[in-house]
């Protein structure tokens, strides 16, 4: 399968711009050939905390319409990054599924808010995880963050995901950890991890960029620049998922009554 990892800048505050540069890398990745696309996190807005409940977008707007069209007209799956979605006047980051058929398939908020950037202040984080399935099977999605917590991705490999797909803006000051963490995620549970992150800057933050894909085995498949946008592919063979459980049977050997 071939993936696109859209690694965008992002300008601040301005959805209508990150929405033509998107459909503009989107357009590339399908030229190339790719059949599923991921995006970064809040990619339509960037991280303007206090702007989100003014520029966000309720469930189904024109943002998720774009992309439900993108991959209806080119019959491609697509993780949408996340965007700030307004629901029952809160913002929750959110990340939206969407099948070759055009129809949004799962839904996941980011649980784990980064007090490192504030952003209790502003989202209200999720209550449920993601998982959802797509045309290769079943997978798992996170936020940034949410990299972290080991327990939430081992969930999600324990109910069957064989891929975990990572939305993120990850600063450059943390940058060692994001590599550090995605590998590990991905050896530990064996399964293929799909990371993008921004580049760029904010008023805060320098970005990573880096944005990867990571096999079961833990081998950097592709990887990023730190400082260049682009859409980076790649092929991911699913084959490799029960192949290595079958040869490290982690999953068989776990002892959970002694966790």
């Amino acid at each position: 399968m071939k993936v696109a990892l859209l690694q965008m800048d992002i300008v601040l505050g301005d959805v209508e711009a990150n929405r033509q540069k998107a459909l503009a890398m989107l357009e590339q990745g399908a030229k190339a050939g790719a059949k599923l696309f991921v995006l970064p996190e809040l990619w339509t807005t960037g991280y303007v905390l206090d702007q989100l409940l003014k520029i966000g977008e309720p469930d189904g707007g024109p943002t998720v319409k774009m992309l439900q069209q993108f991959a209806k007209d080119n019959g491609v799956e697509i993780v949408g990054g996340s965007i700030a979605e307004i629901r029952d006047g809160k913002v929750y980051n959110t990340i939206y599924v969407i099948d070759s058929a055009g129809e949004v398939v799962g839904k996941y908020s980011k649980i784990h808010l980064v007090p490192m950037m504030d952003e209790e202040k502003y989202l209200t984080p999720g209550d449920r995880q993601g998982l959802f399935d797509l045309s290769f099977g079943k997978a798992g999605g996170i936020v940034c963050y949410d990299l972290r917590f080991t327990e939430l991705t081992r969930a999600l490999a324990l109910k069957g995901a064989e891929v975990l797909f990572i939305p993120a803006e990850w600063p450059a000051i943390r940058g060692r950890h994001w590599l550090i963490l995605s590998q590990a995620r991905a050896i530990e549970n064996q399964m293929f991890v799909v990371a993008v992150n921004r580049v760029g800057r904010d008023h805060n933050n320098t970005f990573f960029g880096h944005s990867l894909v990571v096999s079961p085995w833990g081998e950097v498949l592709a990887e990023g620049s730190e400082t260049e946008e682009q859409v980076i592919i790649a092929d991911i063979d699913l084959g490799m998922v029960p192949e290595i459980r079958r040869k490290v049977p982690v999953f068989a050997d776990r002892r959970p009554q002694y966790y």
